[in-house]
């Protein structure tokens, strides 16, 4: 099937810097958690305990600027279209994807070959995308409960009292990091699927040619002749 353009009023550069600030961070986060949990090269874990809390650090706040930014910057709110709104629109329920959530999970599971066109992010995607940041805060908080300067304050340590000891929150932890790890395959491999263009976009910021879409008819309108090759630059007002 055709695409639709990927330019890059979907992605401003502030959430450009985002991404690449998450990715960075997660995989600090991943190998000093490994390195931590199994202590396989000796004399690193002063340095592999200090790496994890400043990237956890880094990761949080940038989770939380991600979201702030949602309600200041204006984005695309589907592929193929340079029209603008409030970021924010782009995770809730959209007209174009309302009701293709069952669509969506059969193109998933493989049962379906094209999945629907419609709003910038997929039904499942929404989902995944308003979890994480959740998802992000339950690890800072099980990181909080381990980490020897607040182990023993008030609602840490009433939280390792509450799952056993501090060992289970420990498994928690280690186990939560698997989820992230899990995201990050799936995440990769959905984005890139049908062409490394979203990847192109997100790391180079490299416009890519396709179909164009006009979220107020909710239907393909043209295509953009931009170019296969991801030329970045071109405008079309």
């Amino acid at each position: 099937m055709a695409h639709l353009a990927h330019y890059r009023e979907a992605h401003p550069l502030p959430f450009v810097f985002t991404h690449w600030i998450n990715l960075v961070s997660m995989v600090l986060l991943i190998l000093s958690g490994f390195l931590i949990h199994y202590p396989f090269i000796p004399g690193l874990m002063g340095i592999a305990r200090g790496v994890h809390m400043f990237c956890a650090l880094i990761f949080v706040a940038n989770c939380l600027a991600r979201v702030v930014l949602a309600f200041i910057v204006k984005s695309a709110p589907a592929g193929g279209t340079r029209k603008l709104e409030p970021d924010y629109k782009s995770f809730l329920p959209q007209k174009d994807n309302r009701h293709q959530l069952g669509a969506w999970i059969k193109y998933y599971l493989f049962m379906k070959k094209e999945h629907p066109l419609g709003g910038k992010y997929g039904v499942p995607q929404k989902i995944t995308y308003v979890l994480i940041p959740a998802l992000i805060l339950i690890m800072a908080f099980t990181g909080l409960c381990l980490w020897a300067p607040t182990a023993n304050i008030g609602p840490f340590a009433a939280f390792n009292e509450l799952v056993g000891s501090i060992m289970i929150t420990r498994i928690i932890h280690f186990f939560l990091m698997f989820v992230f790890i899990l995201f990050m395959l799936l995440h990769a491999y959905l984005a890139n699927v049908e062409g490394l263009a979203p990847s192109k976009m997100m790391f180079g910021w490299k416009e890519h040619g396709g179909l164009v879409y006009d979220p107020e008819l909710h239907n393909i309108v043209g295509e953009d002749d931009l170019g296969e090759a991801g030329h970045g630059g071109k405008e079309h007002k």
